[in-house]
């Protein structure tokens, strides 16, 4: 019997040891599991926050890019009454010494220094290289006095604003000379 008793102690003794290491692995257990879950949610945090700083940079650019081209629209509604200016004193050529003729061209000049304060400026495009981010061909002028693709005529002038094209140049774009017209 002594046997069997020896036999039932450390049985008994496993038992309870057992029984008392239970709850302390379930107990880290659930730490590791929380521990994970916190990481989890931690940086799901970070990413948020990231995010959020992320949308608000991209909100104050864009609040930038608004308050810079915020003269855009009334750019472009101006520039047709410039282009009746710019007529009115092509036209008034043959009499520029007149007083309406000086006139229209004062009102002209400062109706453009005003744009230019403002980040509106003309596109420069007569004897310039053609740039099709700048001008629109609207027909082609075959001379020798010029290269291939220099702008040689000027329909009607182009604006940007800051960076942006408001209206591109309408312009006449030089192309070398047929050969069988010498």
């Amino acid at each position: 019997m002594s046997d069997n008793t020896a036999n039932h102690e450390p049985r008994g003794q496993e038992g309870e040891g057992s029984q008392a290491l239970d709850p302390l692995l379930e107990m880290e257990s659930r730490i590791r599991q929380l521990e994970k879950e916190r990481e989890e949610f931690l940086n799901l945090a970070k990413s948020r926050q990231a995010e959020f700083e992320n949308y608000q940079k991209r909100q104050a650019r864009e609040m930038q890019q608004e308050k810079r081209y915020a003269q855009e629209p009334l750019a472009r509604d101006l520039l047709q009454p410039i282009d009746n200016l710019e007529r009115a004193v092509q036209a008034a050529a043959g009499e520029a010494n007149s007083p309406l003729a000086q006139g229209v061209s004062m009102v002209l000049q400062q109706i453009i220094e005003v744009l230019k304060r403002h980040g509106v400026k003309p596109v420069d495009a007569l004897h310039q290289p053609f740039d099709a981010n700048h001008h629109q061909a609207v027909n082609q002028v075959p001379t020798s006095e010029h290269p291939p693709m220099t702008v040689v005529q000027v329909h009607q002038g182009g604006y940007t604003l800051h960076d942006r094209v408001l209206r591109p140049a309408s312009v006449g774009v030089s192309v070398a000379p047929p050969e069988n017209a010498e």
